[in-house]
């Protein structure tokens, strides 16, 4: 892959982990990548597609085509690679395992985990959430417009419980991917790249 061709990172040096189900991948999560490579400074970046999240539905869109779709990344960052490691282990996708992949691919490094505001303050929920605590650092970003006192309160009550926690310093861009498949006419809110994928695709086509 594109990462494992630079060797291997130096002790402490950050992998900085953005997962989600990409269904599709927008101008929101490209907002959102960019303002947390600037806030965590990474030597490398690993954009995750799940197979199949564990709070929702499996996605409809073939995996093959959703893990296309996130090569619109790919321009973020120069140590950027598209994993497919998830979806290649099948079934539900849950972080923690992730997180102890990435951690016997890059000995020594430190991971950085891009949580969305949602994902934030429902973080006790997620498999092995204490274990995740202990070892990533959440970066972690708006999504709407006023949410940052209830986001606040929930990186304080995780850092009570051994937690870091990293606010990136950018304004919100509220998007959902569920609204663009809903309305294929927004798809100037989604990067060239993954348009091309939907468009020669027939996706999300009602």
């Amino acid at each position: 892959m594109e990462g494992e061709k630079r060797g291997p990172l130096a002790e402490g040096e950050r992998v900085l982990l953005f997962g989600g189900t990409f269904d599709p991948p927008h101008n929101g999560h490209i907002h959102f990548l960019k303002s947390a490579i600037e806030a965590a400074k990474p030597a490398r970046v690993v954009v995750m597609p799940a197979c199949i999240p564990p709070h929702k539905a499996a996605s409809a869109t073939p995996a093959a085509l959703r893990l296309a779709m996130c090569e619109c990344f790919k321009p973020l960052f120069p140590a950027l690679e598209v994993s497919d490691w998830e979806i290649r282990q099948g079934g539900k996708s849950y972080t923690i395992d992730t997180v102890k992949m990435l951690e016997e691919k890059y000995p020594g490094a430190s991971v950085y985990l891009c949580v969305g505001s949602d994902m934030l303050t429902t973080f006790t929920e997620w498999r092995s959430w204490r274990e995740l605590l202990r070892r990533t650092v959440l970066v972690a970003q708006s999504r709407e417009e006023g949410d940052m006192p209830e986001l606040r309160a929930a990186a304080r009550a995780l850092e009570a419980e051994g937690g870091r926690v990293l606010f990136t310093d950018t304004p919100a861009l509220p998007l959902a991917s569920t609204d663009l498949r809903a309305h294929r006419r927004d798809l100037s809110l989604v990067p060239g790249a993954a348009r091309r994928v939907i468009e020669e695709n027939h996706l999300y086509e009602r």
